[in-house]
């Protein structure tokens, strides 16, 4: 099979220009990145496929026994099962999705739990000001400033163009926080805590920008010292 021939057997690949938002139906939120006169961000390229990187590699999730919890600074702290968590009030939101190692994908579908839906059930105290998602790939973790988290577009999505998310781009169930770099948008989520003080993840120990927006100064903000 010719290398051309293998990409278009992905079911990832996209073949033509990515849709306007005017033209999404299947979609109940709009993200604002995508109504920009230009979607890709300082120093992206467009990527067709959808590329697969980790620090880890995808760990094995046992769905009969995967729950998602809350905790820190809320008045109800939640633990749910993924029968439980699927059932809870979904969206489908249209977003645009950068990678800090420099592409960009876009034109997704994300289908899943608002993050405010699970804010509101929880009951976020007024201290709280970063979130720190956690994960089941080897202690993973990455954080978030609470107005990011709490965007309309950002959510905990278990579908992604229709489909089921495939394990290795982070299924059962992964946060996607569409206005920050896709290393925020953990894969293999299992919960979150709500915290007063920042504090860095994974990605962010290691010199990655504690907030990490693509369209931040210059070439965004990739790093600490960017």
């Amino acid at each position: 099979m010719s290398f051309l021939g293998s990409l278009f057997k992905d079911p990832k690949y996209q073949p033509g220009d990515p849709r306007k938002p005017e033209e999404i139906a299947d979609a109940d939120i709009i993200s604002p990145n995508t109504q920009l006169p230009n979607r890709i961000p300082p120093g992206q390229t467009r990527t067709r496929k959808w590329p697969v990187l980790d620090a880890h590699g995808t760990p094995e999730i046992d769905l009969a026994t995967w729950s998602f919890e809350v905790d820190g600074l809320v008045e109800h702290p939640q633990k749910w099962s993924l029968d439980e968590f699927m059932q809870l009030p979904a969206v489908k939101v249209y977003a645009d999705f950068h990678c800090v190692t420099r592409w960009s994908r876009l034109d997704n579908v994300w289908g899943g739990v608002p993050t405010r839906e699970v804010a509101k059930i929880v009951g976020i105290k007024p201290e709280a000001r970063f979130v720190l998602a956690l994960a089941y790939d080897s202690g993973w973790s990455t954080n978030v400033p609470i107005e990011y988290f709490l965007n309309e577009d950002s959510l905990f999505a278990w579908s992604h163009d229709g489909g089921p998310i495939p394990p290795e781009h982070g299924g059962p169930v992964r946060l996607i926080i569409p206005q920050l770099y896709a290393w925020k948008s953990a894969k293999w989520v299992k919960g979150v805590r709500f915290l007063e003080q920042d504090q860095a993840g994974y990605w962010e120990e290691g010199g990655y920008h504690m907030r990490g927006n693509p369209w931040g100064p210059g070439d965004g903000e990739r790093f600490r010292w960017s």
